[in-house]
């Protein structure tokens, strides 16, 4: 199956004094698709799951502007593990990659803060989508 893919608005907040979208904001369009995934792929309110974030790196490949109007952002599963899941994600501008990003989520179990299994249900979803 194709990548998860979700399109995004670039604001003029996002906006930084050069004049490009800031390179912080681009965790957020990261952090903004994986909850859509969470939302449509696993049936889930991230809000409402017992995970974190364990790592983020992000390659910056060209700047995004006011005028590019929208971002595309895609999650990949790289790897599923007992407790973690690490998603790699591209964000488009038309059909430049602007940057690759790859994040690691950690189920915590909600009493003890520890790491735990991933809930089944959500494994089975992300086997499911993406033909594990």
């Amino acid at each position: 199956m194709a990548p998860y893919t979700v399109d995004i608005d670039v604001r003029f907040r996002d906006i930084d004094a050069l004049g490009h979208v800031n390179n912080a904001v681009y965790a957020t369009y990261v952090e903004q698709a994986r909850t859509r995934y969470f939302r449509d792929v696993l049936d889930v309110d991230i809000s409402q799951s017992s995970n974190v974030l364990a790592s983020l790196s992000i390659d910056f490949r060209r700047p995004i502007e006011l005028p590019d109007d929208d971002v595309t952002v895609t999650v990949e599963l790289a790897d599923l593990g007992r407790s973690s899941a690490t998603m790699t994600h591209e964000i488009r501008v038309g059909d430049a990659v602007a940057a690759e990003a790859e994040a690691t989520i950690v189920a915590l179990d909600p009493e003890t803060g520890e790491p735990a299994p991933i809930p089944e249900s959500h494994r089975t979803a992300m086997e499911s989508y993406h033909d594990l």
